[in-house]
């Protein structure tokens, strides 16, 4: 196993050893009085990092399979998808899947979608949801869903707001009650800095209570199941118990550390980054620039784009030479860019030692 510090990937992210080592135990029936105490201690945690007093489903999936219970849950016909990047993309082409009327509503990969973009989309039709992402993996981007969310209230409060926060909880602030989204969704394995496996969401009143009555919602991830296990401190289905486990522990570690201070170490881990791309375009003379507008990046992940004669691609992989994980642009962008993911349990320190090793990889110095 290499050292803890080396591996930048925007997810799945590095795990800390005693939260992998907390997964060594033996299995427990899944209906018993052990599972009903492990679910009772994690769900208050949870709520707190969404930041919510609703009930928080735990999904034994990745987090795409929250996406599908998100359109399959609270859009019985009409679905408006804000699309920004590649895993905003995949929301539109659920609803798509599902057999929703989707309209998509595009900027160019590393713009933002804005909230005044929205105003003669939802003027022109009731659509009984928009999809946006918070953070765009694939582009660095972060959206302002705060003031998405509003726009939507003022101008088809019918509509419901469904926010994929995978790379944004636990590592940028996400408000939900607050900012009165409809169902936020995150995966395990990007800021909770868990193993994949796991998916969260969060349901407001109103998107409960309209999948109550939308048909087609199907079973395994139906709000209707994840809102009655939850009452009896339970899972919907058979759990991976391991990565309960494991989420035990590493949302112990997240309340011991301080929410704000985690988003804090993410933002001081974000600012550096960009600092160094700065840095080497001016002191090095490399045509680097992080892809995201400033105002609208992202902390948790940066895409980087590069010159013409030089490749993400490779960029990536004379690095893993050297023991270090990044990973090269996500789809149409995996030569043009390389993306750094300084999210989960790195730090600052760990940061800088993974941006000297770049300085010298694109220099050819070392």
């Amino acid at each position: 196993m290499s050292e803890f510090g080396k591996y930048f990937l925007p997810g799945p992210t590095e795990v800390r050893p005693e939260v992998l080592e907390s997964m060594v135990r033996p299995v427990i029936g899944h209906r018993g009085p052990a599972m009903e105490a492990l679910m009772e201690r994690v769900q208050p945690r949870l709520r707190e990092l969404f930041r919510t007093a609703r009930p928080v489903y735990v999904s034994t999936s990745s987090a795409t399979g929250l996406m599908e219970s998100a359109i399959r849950n609270c859009a019985p016909q009409r679905v408006l998808s804000l699309v920004c990047g590649a895993f905003s993309e995949r929301f539109y082409k659920i609803a798509v899947a599902c057999g929703k009327e989707a309209d998509r509503l595009d900027v160019e990969f590393g713009e933002s979608n804005e909230p005044s973009q929205l105003i003669d989309a939802l003027s022109g039709g009731v659509y009984d949801a928009i999809t946006v992402v918070h953070s765009e993996t694939s582009t660095g981007v972060l959206n302002p869903v705060a003031e998405i969310a509003a726009a939507v209230r003022e101008v088809s409060p019918a509509t419901l707001v469904l926010v994929d926060c995978v790379t944004s909880l636990a590592a940028v602030p996400v408000e939900v009650d607050d900012w009165g989204l409809d169902f936020a969704l995150t995966g395990s394995q990007k800021g909770m800095a868990l193993p994949p496996g796991l998916a969260f969401g969060v349901a407001s009143q109103r998107a409960y209570e309209r999948s109550l009555e939308t048909a087609g919602r199907g079973l395994y991830f139906s709000f209707e199941a994840f809102e009655s296990a939850v009452e009896r401190n339970q899972t919907a289905n058979t759990p991976a118990a391991s990565l309960l486990y494991a989420l035990d522990v590493q949302l112990e570690r997240i309340g011991t550390e301080g929410l704000e201070a985690r988003w804090a170490r993410h933002s001081a881990m974000a600012e550096r980054t960009w600092a160094w791309v700065d840095e080497a375009r001016e002191t090095d003379g490399l045509g680097l620039r992080v892809l995201a507008a400033e105002g609208r990046r992202s902390p948790s992940v940066t895409c980087v784009a590069v010159p013409e004669g030089l490749s993400g691609v490779e960029i990536t992989r004379r690095m893993a030479e050297r023991g270090y994980t990044i990973a090269s642009g996500y789809g149409k962008l995996k030569e043009s860019m390389f993306r750094i993911g300084h999210m989960g349990d790195h730090t600052v320190e760990e940061l800088d030692t993974l941006l000297e090793e770049l300085t010298s990889v694109i220099t050819g110095r070392g």
